[in-house]
């Protein structure tokens, strides 16, 4: 009788609490274990070259290096990663632009405990996997010229949009992302150019009105 394969996964989300409720329910699994943690992306890809986990489950929205940053600089690392992103962002576009820069899987954190464990099995095997409530917006999404132009941002354009509607300065995404203030600039005036808006403020509404950001949010940074 062959040995049960156990998953080695590396746990990243910034909420100590939140890594130790799904430690917790991981561990009592019998083909899976906490293998390493990490609170930010820069600890986390330190720790995914130091460990090689089988499965990497990354929250998103992070501070400094995100979610989505990790998942590109890891996959250029090692093409064979098998990533699983676990957020709140219930928008179909964070899922879309996970999947795009290597994530094999985008969960939701309202999902049922059991479709994470889903989740890190498929992803495990290699296979594609969304959650329930993702794979229906996807579905239903309406495709105005907004989503569509929005769809049409690069992985590194979607990020710098959310930093910038965050109010994030130029320098401060410029260190986050490990770019150039020019980079920066540049990507600020192609994001713009793209959704079809002339000013910063008409960005920001854009993004409210698109779900990538909500009002208290924004009230919390003020």
């Amino acid at each position: 009788m062959n040995k049960q394969t156990t998953i080695g996964i590396l746990l990243i989300d910034d909420h100590a609490i939140v890594r130790e409720g799904y430690r917790s329910l991981i561990s009592k699994q019998a083909d899976m274990k906490v293998i390493a943690e990490a609170a930010n992306g820069a600890d986390a890809y330190q720790l995914y070259k130091e460990q090689q986990p089988d499965v990497v489950v990354t929250d998103l929205t992070m501070p400094g290096l995100s979610g989505l940053e990790l998942i590109g600089r890891i996959k250029q690392r090692d093409s064979k990663a098998r990533i699983l992103a676990f957020s709140m962002h219930q928008n179909p576009s964070f899922a879309r632009q996970a999947c795009r820069v290597g994530a094999l899987g985008y969960v939701t954190k309202s999902s049922a405990p059991d479709m994470l464990l889903q989740a890190i099995r498929e992803v495990h095997l290699g296979r594609h996997i969304l959650s329930a409530d993702i794979a229906q917006a996807l579905a239903l999404e309406n495709l105005g010229n907004e989503t569509l132009a929005l769809n049409s941002l690069t992985a590194r354009e979607f990020e710098i949009l959310r930093l910038l509607v965050e109010a994030n300065t130029p320098d401060t995404i410029a260190k986050t992302l490990n770019i150039s203030p020019k980079t920066v600039g540049n990507c600020h005036y192609l994001i713009k150019n793209k959704l079809g808006v002339n000013s910063d403020i008409e960005l920001t509404r854009l993004a409210i009105k698109l779900n990538l950001v909500n009002l208290l949010d924004l009230a919390d940074q003020a």
